[in-house]
Order: C-alpha cells, then structure tokens, then sequence
C-alpha cells in the first residue's frame, strides 16, 4: 500500500448491483476514502487497475465474467506496488482463505454477516491516513 498522504482510494470489484450500491453508499460516509474505481468483471478490473492506483482493493469471488481469485493472482505477478487486498464474498470457506492469503490479501470478509467489519476497518485505515494528513 503506497503510505504517502492522499485520500485513502478504494477500487471495489462487484457484479451484484444491488451489494455494489450498497458498499459505495457506505464508503461514502467515512472521511478521508474516496472511490478509485469500480468492476464487475475480471478483465474489466485488471484493465482499470493497470491505469488507476489504488490503496485498497476490495474483491468478490465470483463474478459474472471471470473471478476475484484469478484478479488477485495476475495483480501478485505485476512489477506495481500492490493494495492492501481485502476479499469480501459470500464464499467464506477456509479453502477460499487460504488461497486469498497465497495471493497477498489482507483481510476475508463474509457478505452475509460482516459488512460491519469491513467498515470498521475501512473507517479505522482512514484515521491513520487522517493523522498521516496531520503531521504533515
């Protein structure tokens, strides 16, 4: 994650509209994140992600065309500094963990019961970015 002092940038890849709005909506609400982008598709994602930097990287499994494990294996291969990765999904195996964890993410998160997690977390990076912005 590059450590200097910005807005923290989040890319969010999500084929469900519907859980999309929802994440954007929130994200919305802590100071200090701005969004860098957002995909619904693997490709799509990969092709935005090689032109626009991002802090945080929040990925779903499955998508309607590719998936979230096969972005963050071709994202650990680039010669970029990676973003924190965080995986948010319905999939909350211990396989989908365990393979999260071989491609460098950071933090696994279920989509049906811990959103609030995940917002927490988001706003409590956002307050140490914040107090990076007050030293400066």
């Amino acid at each position: 994650m590059d450590t200097s002092c910005h807005p923290l940038r989040i890319f969010l890849v999500e084929d469900s509209v519907d859980i999309r709005e929802l994440m954007i909506e929130n994200m919305a609400m802590i100071p200090g994140v701005v969004m860098a982008g957002v995909s619904e598709s693997e490709d799509d994602a990969l092709k935005q992600l090689n032109t626009q930097p991002c802090d945080i990287l929040i990925v779903d499994i499955q998508l309607k065309k590719g998936n979230g494990i096969n972005l963050l294996r071709q994202i650990s291969e680039r010669k970029s500094p990676d973003p924190l990765k965080i995986i948010c999904s319905n999939n909350a195996t211990e396989v989908f963990r365990r393979v999260g964890r071989q491609y460098g993410v950071n933090h696994f998160f279920d989509k049906t019961s811990e959103f609030p997690q995940l917002f927490e977390l988001l706003k409590d990076l956002s307050s140490a970015n914040f107090a990076c912005h007050s030293r400066a």
